[in-house]
């Protein structure tokens, strides 16, 4: 009966199951802007999941940002021109 010769090392044994769990991930359109994601992952580019929106992006925090801007330059704006209507004594 054939023996081996010599005891074969770790790394040598375990190359031959270094592959063995990789896997292909299946990808998939959003629903929503069509953007490729991965499946069971809400969208990064528009905070949809199965057709609702669960995250704010970064999108909406800008347009966000830049209505607060404007109506806090309004609310200044017409101070000063309730100021300035205003009569001094």
């Amino acid at each position: 009966m054939p023996v081996p010769k010599r005891k074969r090392s770790r790394p040598r044994r375990d190359k031959r199951f270094a592959n063995k769990g990789l896997k292909v991930k299946s990808f998939s359109g959003c629903s929503n802007c069509e953007e490729p994601l991965v499946s069971h992952v809400a969208c990064k580019a528009c905070g949809y999941y199965k057709g609702a929106k669960v995250m704010r992006t970064k999108l909406d925090r800008g347009t966000l940002r830049t209505e607060e801007r404007q109506a806090k330059k309004d609310r200044k704006k017409q101070k000063e021109e309730v100021a300035e209507s205003e009569p001094s004594e």
